[in-house]
C-alpha cells in the first residue's frame, strides 16, 4: 500500500508513475488526496468540538464550586449539544476514513524508473539470454507424452481424486520432484538463507499484508467456514512472519527460504498453452524472501537474480531474463525480473521464476519497520523470488534432455534423485 505521506508530498511523481500502468490511476490519486483532505478537516472539527466541550466542562466545574448551580445547569444543556455533535462528527470522520482506505488499497505500487513502458508481455525487455537451444532428435515428444511413456505423472488419476490440474507424481517422477526441491533448498542454504517451513493456509490479514487481498481473492482457494486461504506461494506466510514487527537495522537483511505446495484457481485458463505441467492448480515451489533496508534492497535484488541464474546454469537449461514492463508487473511490485526456460519440444519459452522488489509497499500493509541507528522507525523493503517453481522446470528438463535411449538427468541433481537416466 502506498504511503499517504508520499502521495501528499510527491503526488505528481506518483501519478506519472502509476499512469505508466494505467492512465486511470492518476484520477484515483486525485480522489485519494481529496478524501485525505476531507479526513484531516473532519479530524480538526472533532478536535475543535472536543476543545469547546472541555472548556465548557471546566466552566461548569467552576460554577458548581462557587455555588452557581443555575448557571451551571444552563451550560450543561450546551455541553450536551457538543456531545451530540461529537457523535455525528465521529461517525462522519469514520465514514471518510473508510472511503479513503478502500480507495487507497486499489492503487498498485509505483514502477521503478528503469521499468520499461508497455501494456503487456509483448513489451517486456529481454535483458539476458543464456545457453544453447537444444536440437532434439526426430520424433521427440512434449513432456505430457514423455510422462505417459515413462509413467512419471498421472493426470487422469489426479482428476479422479481431486480434479483437473492436480497431478499425481509416481516413481521416478515423484523422486525427480522431491530431488529438485531438496536441491533448490540446499542451494539457498549455501547462499545464507534460513529455512522456514510455513503454514500452507493463511488468514485474511496475511493475505492483505502481502497484497493478495483484495487484489487476487478470485485466484485463491478459500476455506470459507474457517475464513482461511490456501497459499498461492510461500512468500505469503514467510513475509507475514514480520507483520507488526519492529526489526533492528543491524539484523538486516533477513534471508529466508521455504518450500511449499502452491494453490491457484487459475480461473479462465484454457488452451494448448496450459497442457501438461504448463499450468496447474497445485504445484510445488521453493521461495526466497528477503527483508532489507531501502539502501540495501536493489543490490539484494541483483543478488537474488544471480542466485536464480546459478540454479538454471546448474540444471543446464537455456534461459532468458525479462524486465517486466509497467503494464505486465504484479500489483505489489516496483521492479520484477522474470526467468523463462526454453521448451525445446514445445518450441517456446516458459516462465519459471519471478524475482521482485516491492520496496515499502508490502511493508506499509504489514506495518513492518526497523529502528535505525538514530532510533527512528522506518519501513523496510521486502523482496521475493521463485527459486524455483517446479512444474515448468520439470517439463523443460524432461523435454530438453530426451534422447532415443531415454531422458538424461542433469549432473547437479543426480545425487538428489539417485539415478542419471529415465528409461
Amino acid at each position: 500500500m502506498l504511503q499517504l505521506s508520499v502521495l501528499r508530498e510527491d503526488a505528481e511523481r506518483v501519478k506519472k508513475g502509476l499512469s505508466r500502468r494505467n492512465p486511470a490511476f492518476a484520477s484515483v490519486v486525485d480522489e485519494v488526496l481529496m478524501l485525505d483532505e476531507k479526513a484531516r478537516v473532519a479530524k480538526q472539527n472533532m478536535e475543535q468540538n472536543q476543545a469547546e466541550a472541555n472548556k465548557i466542562a471546566k466552566q461548569i466545574g467552576e460554577l458548581m464550586k462557587n455555588g452557581k448551580k443555575d448557571e451551571a445547569e444552563q451550560l450543561k444543556t450546551q455541553s450536551a449539544q457538543y456531545k451530540e455533535q461529537a457523535k455525528d462528527l465521529e461517525e462522519s470522520a469514520k465514514h471518510i476514513e473508510e472511503q479513503l482506505f478502500n480507495l487507497l488499497v486499489t492503487l498498485p505500487n509505483v514502477p521503478n524508473t528503469i521499468v520499461p513502458d508497455g501494456k503487456s508481455a509483448d513489451d517486456n525487455l529481454n535483458v539476458l539470454q543464456h545457453g544453447e537451444i537444444p536440437k532434439l532428435h526426430e520424433g521427440a515428444l512434449p513432456h505430457w507424452e514423455l510422462i505417459t511413456k515413462y509413467n512419471l505423472i498421472d493426470f487422469e488419476l489426479g482428476t479422479k481424486i481431486t480434479g483437473a490440474g492436480f497431478p499425481v507424481y509416481k516413481g521416478k517422477g515423484a523422486r525427480l520432484q522431491r530431488g529438485l526441491v531438496n536441491f533448490f533448498l540446499d542451494e539457498a542454504l549455501k547462499a545464507g538463507y534460513e529455512e522456514i517451513v510455513p503454514p500452507f493456509l493463511v488468514n485474511a490479514d496475511s493475505g492483505f499484508g502481502t497484497g493478495q487481498l483484495p487484489d487476487k481473492e478470485g485466484q485463491m482457494y478459500h476455506a470459507q467456514v474457517d475464513d482461511l486461504y490456501l497459499i498461492p506461494t510461500a512468500e505469503v506466510p514467510i513475509t507475514n512472519i514480520y507483520r507488526d514487527v519492529i526489526l533492528k537495522e543491524e539484523d538486516l537483511p533477513i534471508k529466508n527460504v521455504g518450500y511449499s505446495p502452491c494453490f491457484r484457481r487459475e480461473a479462465g485458463s484454457w488452451g494448448a498453452h496450459v497442457r501438461g505441467l504448463n499450468r496447474l492448480h497445485q504445484f510445488e515451489k521453493v521461495e526466497i524472501v528477503q527483508i532489507a533496508t531501502p539502501e540495501q534492497s536493489y543490490t539484494i535484488l541483483e543478488e537474488m537474480v544471480k542466485h536464480v541464474q546459478g540454479l538454471l546454469d546448474k540444471l543446464e537449461l537455456p534461459y532468458r531474463i525479462l524486465r517486466l514492463c509497467a503494464g505486465d508487473m504484479g500489483f505489489t511490485s516496483a521492479l520484477t525480473y522474470d526467468f523463462e526456460t526454453y521448451s525445446a519440444a514445445q518450441q517456446r519459452w516458459l516462465e519459471v521464476s519471478s524475482t521482485s522488489n516491492f520496496e515499502s509497499f508490502q511493508a506499509n500493509r504489514l506495518k513492518c519497520r526497523y529502528k535505525n541507528k538514530e532510533g527512528k522507525n522506518n519501513l523496510v523493503h521486502t523482496l521475493n523470488g521463485s527459486a524455483l517453481a517446479l512444474p515448468r522446470i520439470l517439463a523443460t528438463i524432461l523435454e530438453n534432455n530426451q534422447t532415443p535411449e531415454g531422458i538424461r538427468i542433469p549432473k547437479a541433481i543426480v545425487p538428489y534423485v539417485g539415478f542419471d537416466w529415465i528409461k
